[in-house]
């Protein structure tokens, strides 16, 4: 089976390759909103001005928290996929050290 599910060997290392790009990109980009969003800020008033000055104010520890969170499930993908590295690598040595314990003159069929 191929496609979005496939978990081939190298798929939890270039997940964690791509959220490490990620992580360096989110926070940039919510400070780009920030900007990209000034030139309404003359326009805005009410609610939505006090939201938009509250996260402009914070935009900072907003894109740190989002960096932080998404440094985090990097470092639990890079966890996985060693762990899956490592698992794959003991079920093949017990499979061929089982392997060579084993009695397949069992399974052969004899001619009556």
């Amino acid at each position: 089976m191929t496609g979005r599910w496939d978990m081939g060997q190298d798929t939890l290392n270039q997940l964690s390759r791509k959220t490490s790009t990620g992580t360096q990109d989110l926070g940039g980009l919510v400070q780009r909103l920030v900007a990209a969003a000034e030139p309404l800020e003359g326009k805005m008033s009410g609610a939505g001005k006090q939201m938009f000055d509250s996260f402009k104010a914070n935009v900072d520890g907003i894109a740190a928290d989002l960096n932080a969170g998404l440094a985090a499930i990097n470092e639990g993908q890079s966890g996985m996929d060693a762990a899956f590295r490592t698992g794959d690598t003991e079920m093949a040595d017990t499979a061929k050290k089982n392997q060579g314990g084993a009695d397949f003159n069992a399974a052969k069929f004899a001619k009556r």
